[in-house]
């Protein structure tokens, strides 16, 4: 209940947090939408109302009607996102991890493509004023800069977004208003007459559907910031943002319509509303508003790649928490992938109507996964069916729309952010299908039938003990039960004494900050079973976690755990603990059919390249012991192995 008070409350700083985290994408797209529609073509009256016209109802269909009402009611303990909405039904249809990962996929393949348009498009402004200047080298340098200071952490750089990003907009509503009063007829294009038009009796015009799209493609980052920001307040907010990009398209519109019968060329009709005077101090407040809308794309990565982690989509790469702030993350690993993308696809399109072409198309088919996971959200929760069959309808034929118009942009260099995509798709895929297989066929036992043993073995001072305290990370499930491997590694592969065993098990839940923890005792005072309940965004912190369950136990008197060594007891010294973790390599003993055999092939390949498996559990590395187990999928039968007497 306490999730959804926070999330169901407006407050003056709350929206101000909404304004400068959420809508840095949406708001910067007047830099570029209009262009981009217009491009090299003649100006005349009914393109221009056509384009208003198309940008308002995208803005009202897709963003207000879709998203801040429709699918800001689905929540996963107050969090938002593709993933969390997936964690939300994933119980119900497996089928769904497809449109999760196609999804998930193409929002990261967008957070590649977003910062370099976004910055691009403000610094190309310093071309009206100074004709040559290289931008390029700017851009790029500005991007560096931007991920680079990612490793301190946003949350004091945070607190500057908002007022920053209230004067983004208000400059927005002001500029487009200025031009509005000069020419207020262009409001007509509120009428959907003219979008209408525009795609049916235009030459080409349905094709101008894939540039219009780009006036709303920050929409997925509403729902995905939800945790961040609340639901009242972004409902508020956006009220406020929506008529201030409406009056600045109006105003680029009417400013548009006094060209009429001349074509752009170089000029930028955003620009173009700002007097000269005003033109340095313009650019400098749309570059921090550009900088902006990436750092929230690039806040969304990490939280979008932590999530993957947790529900098993990606490998277990390094997190970094750089400051006490709930959804506070960095992760080095795609902090460098994506300054890396973002320096490419700079240098291969160098000005940022070159991006255009590979801007949009892969958020559309995020847009598409979303509603696909959405229908299914109301079918489970007793919507309508009728309203579930509308809203289906509906969004698969105007987001199919935009895909399709968005398709011709794929030889022009929509082929990029496919390709980003397709390559960030098949590694989730195939870690998902991995861990499948490893699950499948991992073997396990009931931990009762070596209760007896272990005691035994407890207790055999002709063995050398190991550790006082000996715990093993355990994936088996099931209070019960333990894998095989680890009674190997405790029996055979060196006998390993101890005075107390512990089996440590990390469950992921479905709701996102879940922090629970539940103890199997196994035999008192000699071997217990630790399961963790954690939220799929809860950091991995099982040194400190078990440090707290040790201290619960002793509080209750539940377990002793001081050390059994005769000098040290005396002195009531703690008993040392040791972990070991059983890392899985492929075993050549194995007959594989060709496609498991790439599947575990390249998982293995990209875990070479991973955080090993203490680190992600956050186990101190001095108390570690890592124990490489093979990993036997399908053993090789029928050896024909003939014995010969010599």
């Amino acid at each position: 209940m306490e999730d959804k008070k926070h999330l169901d409350t407006v407050r003056a700083a709350g929206l101000l947090v909404a304004l400068g985290i959420i809508y840095g994408d949406i708001g910067t797209s007047p830099l570029y939408t209009l262009r981009a529609i217009i491009d090299e073509r003649v100006v005349d009256a009914l393109l221009v109302k056509g384009a208003l016209s198309c940008v308002f109802w995208t803005l009202t269909l897709q963003t207000s009607v879709k998203y801040v009402i429709l699918i800001l009611r689905a929540d996963n303990r107050g969090e938002g996102g593709i993933f969390a909405l997936y964690a939300l039904i994933r119980r119900h249809a497996r089928w769904l991890t497809i449109p999760a990962i196609i999804g998930g996929a193409a929002l990261l393949a967008d957070g590649i493509i977003t910062p370099p348009i976004s910055v691009s498009s403000a610094i190309e402004g310093l071309g009206l004023i100074y004709p040559n200047i290289p931008t390029v080298p700017i851009v790029i340098g500005i991007l560096t800069v931007l991920f680079l200071v990612q490793a301190l952490g946003t949350s004091v750089v945070g607190t500057a977004f908002g007022p920053i990003m209230l004067v983004w907009f208000t400059m927005l509503a002001v500029l487009g208003l200025v031009q509005l009063i000069h020419a207020p007829a262009v409001l007509s294009a509120l009428n959907p007459y003219y979008a209408y038009y525009l795609l049916t009796q235009y030459p080409g015009g349905f094709w101008l559907l894939g540039s219009v799209f780009l006036c709303t493609t920050g929409a997925e980052a509403l729902y995905s910031d939800m945790g961040h920001c609340g639901r009242a307040n972004i409902r508020v907010s956006w009220v406020f943002v929506k008529i201030c990009l409406l009056l600045n398209y109006f105003g680029q519109g009417a400013w548009l319509l006094s060209i009429e019968g001349q074509t752009l060329g170089e000029r930028i009709p955003f620009y173009e509303l700002m007097p000269t005077w005003f033109l340095t101090a313009g650019i400098g407040i749309a570059t921090l508003a550009t900088v902006i809308a990436s750092q929230a794309l690039i806040t969304g990565s990490f939280t979008l790649i932590s999530e993957a982690i947790r529900l098993n989509f990606w490998p277990k790469v390094r997190l970094r928490y750089p400051s006490l702030q709930k959804g506070q993350l960095f992760v080095p690993s795609i902090n460098l992938l994506l300054w890396a993308g973002c320096v490419g696809v700079v240098l291969y399109f160098q000005e940022s109507k070159n991006m255009e072409a590979a801007y949009g198309l892969a958020i559309t088919l995020t847009m598409l996964m979303t509603t696909m996971l959405m229908s299914y959200y109301l079918y489970t929760h007793r919507y309508s069916p009728w309203g579930v069959l509308l809203f289906l309808v509906l969004y698969l034929s105007l987001e199919g729309a935009f895909l399709a118009a968005n398709l011709i942009k794929f030889p022009h260099g929509g082929w990029v952010s496919v390709l980003i995509g397709l390559a960030i798709a098949g590694v989730m895929f195939i870690w998902l299908q991995a861990f499948k297989i490893k699950l499948r066929l991992t073997e396990y036992v009931r931990i009762d039938q070596y209760t007896q043993s272990i005691k035994e073995l407890s207790r055999d001072i002709s063995i050398p003990k190991y550790a006082t305290h000996l715990v093993f990370m355990s994936n088996a499930a099931r209070q019960s039960e333990i894998e095989s491997k680890v009674i190997y590694s405790i029996f055979q592969k060196r006998p390993k004494r101890a005075d107390i065993y512990w089996f440590v098990h990390v469950d992921t839940t479905d709701d996102p900050y879940t922090m629970e923890y539940k103890v199997n005792t196994i035999a008192p005072d000699d071997a217990y079973k630790v399961t963790f309940r954690l939220g799929f965004r809860v950091e991995q912190r099982i040194n400190l976690f078990f440090r707290k369950v040790i201290e619960d136990m002793v509080k209750n008197k539940e377990v002793d755990i001081t050390s059994r060594y005769e000098s040290l007891s005396r002195q009531n010294v703690i008993g040392d603990f040791r972990f070991v973790v059983l890392e899985k390599f492929l075993s050549f003993e194995n007959e594989l059919s060709t496609y498991e055999r790439f599947i575990m092939n390249v998982y293995f390949f990209i875990k070479g390249f991973t955080t090993s498996e203490d680190r992600w559990f956050g186990l101190d590395s001095s108390s570690v012991k890592i124990e490489k187990v093979p990993l036997v999928i399908r053993p090789v039968e029928n050896v024909k192995l003939k014995r010969i007497n010599t």
